[in-house]
C-alpha cells in the first residue's frame, strides 16, 4: 500500500543557507521520520543569491525534493521578487494539484502568498492545511513605510491572509506578539492557533572554545579576547534587513574605533547589507563583512563572537521574530539586543539574565555598553553564555520544539500503515 503523502511548499529549502529553509528542511525530516511520504517544492536557484544552482530532484533525509526553475531571480527589487514568486507559486500549484495520495500540506510565508495557493490546493484536494508563519504581510511592508495600510497592495494581502487563515486546521505563530497581531485580522483563529519559537540547531551548534575555533585563527582574531593580540569580537550573523535595523550598533562602532581590542563582525546577506558595506567603505576599521557562512561551518563563526547582536525593529515587534538569538544562545554566548520593551527576545535577555538591551538610536547606551563588555571579566561572560545555553539545552532545544510541531503538522492526518 502506498504511503500517505505530506506536501510542503516553500521557495527557499536546504542547502540555501537561509534560516527559514533550514527549519523547513528539518520539520520536513521529522514528518518523514512518521512514516510520511514527504514532497517539498522549492526554487532551483539560491534566494539571496540567484547564481547558486540546486539539483532538480533528490532524496534528502527521506524527503523527496523537488526544484522548480524560474523561481528566484534576486532581491534587486520589489517587482522581480514578486516575478518569481507568481512563477514559482504557479508551478507548486499545479503539482500540488496532481500529487498522488495527498493526506496534507503544509505552507509558509515563504514566499508570502504561499498561503493563499495552499488554501486552493487544500480546498480541491480536499485535505487540511497547516499553516506556519514565519513574519507577517502587509504588516512588514506597513511598518517599512513601503505601503500605506488603505493602499491596494495592503488590502490585497489580508484579502489572502484571511483566506489562508481561515482554510487552515492549524496555525503555528512565531511567539506572543505574532499571535495578537493575527488575532486582529478579523478571522476566528484564536483556538487553532499555536504560539511556538523556531527551534535552534543545538545538535549542530555547540560552543568551540577560542583557543580551538579555526575561524578565530583564520581571521587573526588570537585564541583569546584578551592580550595584546586577542579581539573581543561583537557579531551580528544573519539577514541584514530593515526590519532588523543596525544603524546604532554602526554609530557606535565608528566611535570606538580607538579600542583596538574591540571589532565588529557582520556576516550574512540581505537588502540591509548595503548599510554595513557602506561604513566599511567610507573608512570604518574596526567593521568586517563577510557573507553567509557554509551551515556546516556555523558553530565556528557564531563562536568567534564575544557577544552576539540582536536586533528588531521598533515597528515590527510581533511581525517577524529574531531567530538569530536562538544560534547565540546555542553556542554559549552574551546577546546584545537593540529595540523596543517588551518584545520575545528583551523577555529573553531580562528573564534569563543574558545580556543586555538597548533602544534604537540611543548611540551613547550602545557605547556605554560595548565598554563595560571589553570590561567584564571572562568568567562573568561565560556565566552569562551558560545561562544562555541552558535556556536551548531545555525549553528551547531542537529536540523538543521540532517534536512538538511535528506533532501538530500530522495531528487529524490517516496514519502510514
Amino acid at each position: 500500500m502506498p504511503k500517505p503523502t505530506f506536501l510542503i511548499i516553500s521557495q527557499v529549502y536546504v542547502p540555501d543557507p537561509a534560516s527559514v529553509g533550514q527549519h523547513i528542511a528539518d520539520a520536513a525530516a521529522a514528518i518523514a521520520e512518521r512514516g510520511y511520504r514527504v514532497v517539498v517544492y522549492a526554487s532551483a536557484r539560491g534566494y539571496d543569491d540567484p547564481s547558486k544552482k540546486y539539483p532538480s530532484r533528490e532524496m534528502l533525509k527521506g524527503v523527496d525534493v523537488r526544484r522548480l526553475p524560474l523561481s528566484s531571480f534576486g532581491k534587486s527589487s520589489i517587482a522581480v521578487r514578486l516575478l518569481a514568486q507568481t512563477i514559482f507559486l504557479a508551478q507548486a500549484f499545479i503539482r500540488g494539484l496532481f500529487t498522488r495520495n495527498l493526506v496534507g500540506l503544509m505552507v509558509s510565508t515563504s514566499p508570502p502568498f504561499c498561503g493563499y495557493a495552499g488554501a486552493w490546493i487544500s480546498r480541491l484536494r480536499g485535505v487540511p492545511v497547516k499553516y506556519w508563519l514565519m513574519d507577517l504581510n502587509p504588516d512588514q511592508m506597513i511598518a517599512m513605510k513601503k505601503i500605506t495600510e488603505t493602499s491596494l497592495q495592503a488590502r490585497v494581502f489580508d484579502f489572502f491572509n484571511r483566506a489562508i487563515l481561515r482554510q487552515s486546521s492549524d496555525i503555528v505563530v512565531m511567539d506572543r506578539f505574532m499571535r495578537e497581531r493575527i488575532e486582529r485580522k478579523g478571522v476566528a483563529v484564536r483556538e487553532k492557533t499555536v504560539a511556538a519559537p523556531p527551534w535552534p540547531h543545538d545538535d549542530e551548534l555547540i560552543r568551540v572554545e577560542h583557543k580551538d575555533n579555526p575561524f578565530r585563527a583564520k581571521h587573526n582574531l588570537g585564541a583569546s579576547n584578551a592580550g595584546p593580540d586577542g579581539k573581543f569580537v561583537v557579531m551580528y550573523s544573519g539577514n541584514h534587513s530593515p526590519a532588523n535595523p543596525l544603524k546604532t550598533l554602526l554609530d557606535a562602532a565608528e566611535r570606538l574605533q580607538g579600542e583596538s581590542r574591540l571589532v565588529f563582525y557582520c556576516i550574512g546577506g540581505g537588502g540591509g547589507k548595503k548599510e554595513v558595506d557602506d561604513r566599511i567603505a567610507k573608512g570604518a576599521k574596526n567593521i568586517v563583512s563577510l557573507p553567509y557562512q557554509p551551515f556546516s561551518e556555523i558553530k565556528y563563526s557564531l563562536s568567534a563572537a564575544d557577544v552576539h547582536v540582536v536586533s528588531i525593529g521598533d515597528d515590527v515587534v510581533g511581525i517577524v521574530h529574531p531567530c538569530k538569538v536562538y544560534g547565540a544562545m546555542a553556542v554559549s554566548r552574551p546577546v546584545l539586543t537593540f529595540g523596543p520593551r517588551p518584545s520575545h527576545v528583551s523577555d529573553l535577555v531580562e528573564q534569563h539574565k543574558i545580556g543586555w538591551h538597548i533602544p534604537h538610536g540611543d548611540v551613547d547606551a550602545a557605547e556605554k555598553a560595548m565598554r563595560e563588555m571589553l570590561a567584564t571579566p571572562e568568567a562573568e561572560l561565560r556565566a552569562m553564555g551558560d545561562r544562555a545555553a541552558k535556556v536551548v539545552a531545555t525549553s528551547l532545544s531542537k529536540k523538543a520544539l521540532c517534536g512538538e510541531f511535528t506533532d501538530l503538522m500530522v495531528k487529524g492526518l490517516p496514519k502510514p500503515a
